[in-house]
């Protein structure tokens, strides 16, 4: 998943469906017949707007600037009960764990989690009877059919929340990209500053037998993200999606490891308490600095979730952290 501008994760649209065709009140006449009966035929459904997952897709980028969605109007029926042409389609490709939600209630309408999933945005709406259906004994000739039905314009939002296997949890600078970097194909931007990420990045983590597993480097949180602080909580929402929460904080911390993985775990629970549900597990980076004596005194007192002590550059116990994480995500 590329950096800066390209990475988009909310969008609001107008879908307006297209409008169903009439039906036809036609009579049939021909050199043979000068007062045939009814033979109209319906009108074509109006286009409907629809949602459909896609694997290749990583963002909503493609939709940031097309705010009107129009599908097509449906066909009026024709003679001889002929149907009208049905409205085209509008298709709208999206990534997995894009929720669709009603602009004005804020109701979620779906979310889409499979590649190829299809799901109807906005209905359009059905063509009108031809008179042919009108027929009947006491009305041998019908002269009307149906109007078509009036499509739908309606505001929606789509909104991004990545799927992945392992979600990365740490304050800026806790080396979480570095992490991403050494374990996937992925090359998040890596620097001495906070906030080097500024968009989610995805890796695929390769694993023993052939097995593999998606990770997924979350923006850095700070103290009072649950409250909109940093940047933070405009990505909490990601989070969510995750399986497991790999929850990183660095040796050289100015708090205690127990501190830090609380403040967390607290600006996690205000935003969402759900996920205080899924498997957590903590990774101690930037531990080539300890020696064995001090990692033992440092084990005294961690929180009481599966532990390890870990350096993404010198690659000291990172086959032994995707086992934790494998059987964290097998439960």
């Amino acid at each position: 998943m590329s950096q800066g501008s390209n990475f988009v994760d909310y969008v609001k649209i107008c879908c307006r469906s297209g409008k169903g065709g009439a039906g036809s009140a036609h009579l049939h006449r021909d050199i043979l017949t000068s007062m045939g009966g009814p033979d109209g035929g319906d009108g074509g459904r109006g286009g409907h707007i629809i949602v459909k997952g896609s694997i290749h897709i990583w963002t909503l980028l493609h939709l940031k600037y097309r705010k009107h969605i129009i599908a097509e109007d449906g066909g009026a029926g024709g003679s001889s009960h002929k149907s009208g042409k049905q409205g085209k389609d509008e298709i709208l490709e999206v990534p997995l764990g894009t929720i669709a939600k009603d602009a004005e209630t804020g109701e979620v309408l779906f979310e889409i989690t499979k590649d190829g999933e299809t799901r109807i945005l906005t209905a359009g709406g059905r063509g009108g009877l031809g008179n042919a259906h009108f027929k009947n004994a006491v009305q041998q000739t019908p002269r009307f059919a149906q109007p078509g039905e009036q499509g739908q314009e309606v505001w929606n939002i789509l909104e991004l929340k990545v799927l992945a296997d392992v979600g990365l949890v740490g304050f800026p600078n806790a080396g979480k990209s570095t992490l991403l970097s050494v374990v996937s194909a992925a090359k998040p931007e890596i620097a001495d500053y906070p906030f080097t990420t500024i968009v989610p990045n995805l890796g695929i983590v390769s694993y023993r037998g052939g097995k593999s597993f998606v990770m997924a480097d979350i923006p850095g949180i700070i103290e009072g993200a649950s409250k909109g602080k940093g940047l933070g909580y405009r990505f909490l929402r990601h989070i969510e999606r995750n399986s497991v929460l790999l929850f990183m904080v660095p040796a050289d911390t100015s708090r205690s490891i127990k501190e830090e993985y609380a403040i967390l775990k607290s600006e996690l629970e205000s935003y969402n308490p759900e996920l205080m549900q899924k498997p957590h597990v903590l990774a101690i980076t930037k531990s080539d600095m300890l020696d064995e004596e001090l990692m033992e005194e440092m084990k005294q007192d961690l929180p009481n979730i599966p532990s390890i002590f870990i350096s993404s550059v010198a690659e000291k116990n990172i086959l032994e952290l995707k086992d934790m994480l494998w059987k964290a995500i097998e439960g």
